[in-house]
């Protein structure tokens, strides 16, 4: 099979592959694709260069202009860099880089380091693997101007990535986004990529970060006299091969927890994630060992961190005695019920505080900070708008915790990214202060309920490949907003926000007003959200990496005892699909 089965595009990239100054390994692995007729393998390899997009990069590892490679991680570095030497011109600058478990990781981290410290930026390299959220919080410890940290999150083994912070700790936002994907944009030749390291340049970090880190986590706990009393909470912590294992159980040391188990199968490291299929905390799949471990030992209390730590999902045993994993609404709106609830207790709430969540997160954030007089700002889906939010109001008021209902949550502000060290400790510690009070975790969310009503969310998720995919997924915004619902499950719709033209429309009236745009975590985004008058809301919102349209949907109703949860849930679980099948979404 020859090179002319391929498309001119493809044909190109594979060219400059080839004629370029790539090494002979690559150029060889590309031989062997040509020479065994691969060209499906080929085409995807080549037909594109893989994307930079508003966070980084993210793909499957291997030869070519579409996959992780060290050239592609090359030119995002050396853009990044670009644009770090031209928003700092004069200034001394430095980034701090972080890794996790998966394949290529350490490979990647180090090529980054080498080309900062060949464009006279000074590296502190964390020598090992390390969760994300202490990427974050070196930054901002150590002065840095920007960071990267080398994860896919969750994603299958085959997968990489590579995201890019600023100084704040933060992942970038406009306009520093925007202005750094032009900068990679425009390295046109492998040739343009210093990849030369200065090893004067790279310094290696370890336990100087590491020890400040815990000291922060730690002083994170609201009710350290609890901890001390229930300090053998029983407690079954997974980090599903991935860099948990690194600080998890140091933290909970830290506090004072004696009583914690790891998952020994999958304590090891390993970015083939061996014992699962994926390593996502939000699948019970992947939570399964420590469901059966927690059940073996009658625990209290399982956690599980994803391979890059900064996402945690918690269980435990609901009033029938059975492990129930909790979903991402239910435990942010537990570490802000606990949270807030603490803060009251200790008088200090003093009006100035602030809550942050996302506009798909539970509404049940927004009921609590009513019900305790604090702010509660709403951004749009993904953490760096929360830290957006946190910066922009920095010496203003005072951030509480946040969190989004895929399994991210922040306590304190010295970590601008979702954190699931602090947030495991902050789990354990609530958790312990429910059994001092003779509770479990599950009580306790039905007492949450009782003061709030019981917000149940589901997430609908529909895949659409390919052109005629996109294509009906564009339709089907474009008929939402031409056509939104009158009502819903009943109940007449009040209002729809629409975050692509910022338009708030009031169903009653007709009129339309201006959502403020450019302030707090809000800017234009393909998301539409539907309301109705008994709280049911509705957001649709496409990916803008997948082939999916998502669909977060949240019905609640007042829970006035816990014996009325079983009944009250099924009737929840009955109205979600009732919207479903009323709007159609499949």
């Amino acid at each position: 099979m020859t090179t002319q089965q391929l498309d001119a595009t493809t044909q190109q990239n594979v060219d400059t592959w080839l004629n370029g100054s790539y090494d002979a390994d690559t150029k060889a692995s590309i031989q062997h694709l040509l020479d065994s007729g691969n060209t499906t393998e080929l085409t995807d390899s080549f037909y594109r260069s893989l994307e930079f997009g508003t966070g980084g990069l993210r793909g499957v590892i291997g030869v070519g202009s579409n996959r992780m490679n060290r050239y592609t991680v090359g030119a995002a570095t050396q853009g990044f860099a670009n644009y770090l030497n031209k928003s700092f011109a004069g200034e001394d600058i430095s980034v701090a880089i972080a890794h996790d478990s998966r394949r290529m990781s350490p490979e990647f981290a180090r090529i980054a380091a080498d080309i900062f410290s060949a464009n006279n930026i000074k590296v502190y390299l964390f020598s090992a693997l390390r969760p994300t959220p202490e990427l974050s919080f070196a930054i901002r410890q150590l002065g840095c101007q920007g960071g990267v940290v080398v994860t896919a999150s969750h994603n299958p083994p085959e997968y990489n990535g590579y995201k890019v912070y600023w100084n704040d700790g933060s992942q970038v936002v406009s306009p520093h986004d925007k202005n750094i994907v032009d900068e990679v944009s425009a390295i046109s030749s492998v040739d343009d990529i210093k990849f030369d390291g200065v090893e004067t340049k790279i310094q290696l970090i370890d336990e100087e970060i590491d020890a400040p880190y815990i000291e922060r986590v730690k002083s994170n706990a609201v009710n350290p006299d609890v901890i001390a009393r229930q300090a053998d909470l029983n407690i079954v912590y997974t980090p599903i091969h991935g860099t948990g294992i690194t600080l998890v159980p140091r933290a909970l040391e830290a506090l004072g927890f004696t009583n914690v188990s790891v998952v020994e199968a999958q304590a090891q490291p390993d970015g083939n994630f061996p014992t699962v299929k994926s390593p996502n905390p939000e699948e019970r799949a992947a939570m399964q060992m420590a469901l059966d471990q927690a059940q073996a030992q009658n625990a209290d209390l399982i956690i599980a961190t994803d391979p890059d730590a900064d996402r945690v999902g918690a269980g435990a045993r609901n009033h029938h005695g059975e492990f129930e994993l909790l979903n991402g609404n239910q435990m942010a709106s537990l570490i802000i019920f606990y949270l807030l609830r603490a803060w009251k207790d200790a008088g200090k709430l003093t009006g100035n505080e602030f809550i942050a969540k996302t506009i798909v997160t539970t509404d049940l954030i927004d009921k609590l900070c009513e019900q305790y007089g604090v702010t509660c700002y709403n951004t749009l889906t993904g953490f760096k708008y929360i830290a957006q939010v946190i910066r922009e109001l920095e010496g203003k008021q005072q951030f509480i915790g946040g969190g989004e209902e895929s399994y991210g949550y922040l306590i304190g502000d010295f970590v601008r990214d979702k954190d699931a060290i602090a947030s495991c400790t902050m789990i354990a510690e609530l958790t312990a202060d429910a059994k001092d009070k003779g509770l479990s975790l599950f009580d306790l969310l039905m007492e949450m309920y009782q003061q709030t009503g019981f917000y149940y969310e589901a997430l609908v998720s529909l895949t659409k490949k390919g052109k005629a995919g996109a294509e009906e997924i564009q339709q089907m915004m474009a008929d939402f907003r031409a056509n939104p619902p009158k009502e819903i499950a009943g109940s007449p719709v009040v209002r729809v926000d629409d975050y692509d033209a910022l338009t708030r429309l009031d169903m009653a009236s007709g009129q339309t007003t201006q959502i403020e745009s450019g302030t707090l975590g809000i800017e234009s985004s393909n998301v539409l959200q539907i309301f109705t008058a008994d709280g049911t809301k509705v957001s649709a919102r496409p990916s803008g990496t997948e082939p999916k349209i998502k669909f977060y949907v949240s019905v609640n109703e007042p829970l006035p005892n816990k014996e009325a949860f079983d009944d009250t849930y099924a009737a929840l679980k009955a109205k979600v699909q009732r919207v479903v099948d009323e709007l159609n979404l499949k």
